[in-house]
């Protein structure tokens, strides 16, 4: 018969590890030092608390290394400072959960179990087959998902429009000439005219004429 439990037989569920106990005296072993060593940075209180990847103090080698290039503009996957998040929802999970003509808006989505809440954006992907006709409200879907709906008869209603992506700007560089307005006179070499004489040699000349 099982004991009854009171007071004087309450033992924990897994046995106690016993703490080790520093600074007790040079005999117990863990004296003194309570072994942290003599001086330095992790002989302080709160040394262990350093963040990943410092270095104590020197340049860290995650900025030691090369920057390589990466997805961190706007118009790029987002990353850092300029993240998003949407919530992904394929037409097999609507063709699954919801009947023929319903309306399928964010909340019903909650309902179904289908997201968490309507904080997040929704995006329509197209993965699956949908045959029921829905009327779809979401924040955005992708092209495949947009056929599909339609082909079913359904309607899509997006909720934030798309962006349209401007084109990147290059370099205005001026475009060649065409090839009738080419000048093919600046291809000839040019006769080589005569040096003028200097008016002391014209002088001397005509003296020697005279003579």
């Amino acid at each position: 018969m099982p004991e009854d439990l009171n007071l004087s037989n309450l033992k924990p569920a897994e046995p106690r590890r016993t703490r080790k106990r520093v600074g007790r005296g040079l005999g117990s072993g863990k004296g003194r030092y309570s072994g942290r060593g003599i001086k330095g940075q992790k002989s302080r209180s709160g040394s262990h608390k350093m963040r990943p990847g410092f270095e104590g103090g020197q340049n860290p080698i995650y900025m030691r290394l090369g920057k390589q290039r990466g997805p961190y503009s706007r118009d790029a996957m987002p990353m850092g400072p300029h993240r998003t998040s949407t919530i992904p929802l394929n037409v097999a999970s609507l063709e699954e959960r919801f009947d023929a003509g319903a309306e399928v808006t964010l909340e019903a989505l909650v309902e179904k179990g289908l997201i968490r809440n309507t904080r997040t954006d929704v995006k329509l992907l197209g993965k699956g087959e949908l045959t029921k006709k829905l009327s779809i409200t979401v924040h955005a879907a992708s092209a495949t998902a947009r056929e599909k709906v339609e082909a079913a008869g359904g309607s899509l209603t997006l909720l934030r429009e798309p962006k349209e992506r401007k084109p990147k700007r290059r370099a205005n560089r001026p475009a060649p000439p065409p090839d009738d307005e080419v000048d093919d006179t600046q291809d000839e070499p040019q006769a080589e005219a005569e040096p003028e004489q200097p008016a002391d040699d014209e002088a001397a000349e005509a003296e020697g004429e005279e003579g």
